[in-house]
């Protein structure tokens, strides 16, 4: 069995078919890991979806933002009509099937020495805290009927865990890091404003994985969410978004060796 991590999708479905093709991805034998944000901003949202729904136990994906937004827009948190690809969702016979399954995901996946997550995990958390949470969020999601639920979810918070750990936004905050963060202070409060290329950022902030004494070093933290960011490949983490719905290309890591497989996302360019 092989395992490969990938970028990314928001609904660039076609890209990938491609990279399936290119990894001779057999269902049977391998599984794929998603980084989450299957969904928006692409052409084809609803193909990935049922797409990666009909995968079952071959496939695994975390929650991204863009995930998120779809479900507020479904439970009436967010107002309709502002996210076009997501209409052909939000329109689609089976869209209560498709958001229930959506639901279940969660937002952390731990196995052997790898953690798999949309944005990061807070520099502070050990990943026991960090799955402990993340369980928490899934069983809320999971259990969503009406508007009110996801409300007490989904919105704003401070950057600030110190403040917030004991608070009744304990788990907004939980969702906001696990979907979010870029950037954190030198002193791990988060940043969920800017989404720059590191290098850019305001001189007070720092990419959440450069934070000194992150306590998580111990394992490879897949994420993605940061396409400005691109692949990036460093002891103790992997960014995978590298940017296909922009138009650049979408990544695959075959975790058994960290080999690199990518696909342009590009129709006038030649596959890498």
């Amino acid at each position: 069995m092989t395992i490969y991590a990938l970028g990314d999708i928001q609904g660039c479905f076609d890209a990938l078919e491609r990279l399936l093709d290119k990894i001779h991805f057999d269902p049977r034998v391998d599984k794929l890991w998603f980084a989450g944000d299957l969904v928006n901003r692409g052409p084809k949202s609803l193909d990935t979806l049922r797409f990666v729904k009909s995968l079952g136990k071959s496939a695994i994906t975390v929650l991204g933002n863009h995930d998120i937004h779809l479900l507020a827009l479904y439970y009436g948190v967010r107002p309709p009509g502002k996210d076009p690809t997501l209409t052909q969702v939000l329109d689609a016979p089976d869209v209560s099937e498709l958001v229930h399954w959506l639901q279940q995901q969660p937002l952390l996946h731990i196995h052997n020495h790898f953690a798999l997550v949309h944005a990061g995990i807070h520099p502070h958390w050990t990943i026991d805290t960090a799955l402990s949470l993340a369980r928490e969020l899934q069983e809320q999601l999971s259990a969503l009927t009406r508007k009110e639920d996801l409300k007490n979810l989904y919105g704003p918070t401070s950057g600030d865990w110190q403040s917030e750990q004991h608070s009744d936004t304990r788990l907004r905050y939980a969702l906001n890091i696990f979907t979010r963060m870029r950037f954190c202070s030198p002193g791990a409060i988060a940043d969920f404003k800017h989404s720059c290329p590191p290098g850019e950022q305001p001189e007070h902030l720092v990419p959440w994985f450069d934070v000194s004494n992150r306590v998580n070093t111990d394992t490879t933290i897949l994420f993605g969410h940061w396409a400005a960011l691109g692949f990036k490949q460093q002891p103790g983490i992997c960014a995978l978004d590298s940017a296909c719905v922009w138009g650049q290309s979408l990544t695959a890591v075959d975790l058994s060796d960290m080999s690199v497989h990518q696909v342009s996302c590009d129709d006038n360019a030649n596959d890498q």
